[in-house]
């Protein structure tokens, strides 16, 4: 499931990828039902739409066989978010990580789980280095 996807996607395609990382597959009612609780014809014609796009980015695919179709995420979240990253860095930064980095963990609180997983982090990158070397 770690596609990667021909564009960037929007802030409301974002919204109903993370329904479909959250719940699995889903019809388009079941999206629309949680995203737009009492929407009516207009909600489910905007969720159609966005899994259309996502869809054509190969961000979503949609089963067929089964009526109403369902759809399942194509690309997962950790694959998203390296796409955006590196996307963010090249525009900003160059390409360059560590600024991009440095910016995200001295500006928002860590809290002690997040320290300690980056610190493994890191010390799992330097170890992997050492025995390349």
């Amino acid at each position: 499931m770690a596609g990667k996807p021909k564009r960037d996607v929007t802030e409301a395609e974002l919204a109903v990828l993370r329904e479909l990382w959250n719940r699995g597959a889903s019809t388009i009612r079941d999206v629309t039902d949680r995203l737009y609780p009492g929407g009516g014809a207009s909600a489910y014609g905007t969720v159609q739409k966005l899994l259309e796009r996502l869809e054509a980015k190969a961000c979503v695919t949609r089963d067929r066989a089964p009526m109403p179709h369902v759809f399942c995420a194509a690309i997962d979240r950790q694959a998203l978010i390296s796409q955006r990253l590196g996307a963010l860095a090249d525009d900003l930064c160059d390409g360059a990580l560590a600024p991009l980095l440095t910016n995200l963990v001295s500006h928002r609180r860590l809290s002690d789980a997040e320290r300690q997983a980056l610190r493994a982090l890191v010390d799992e990158l330097d170890g992997k280095r050492r025995k390349r070397s």
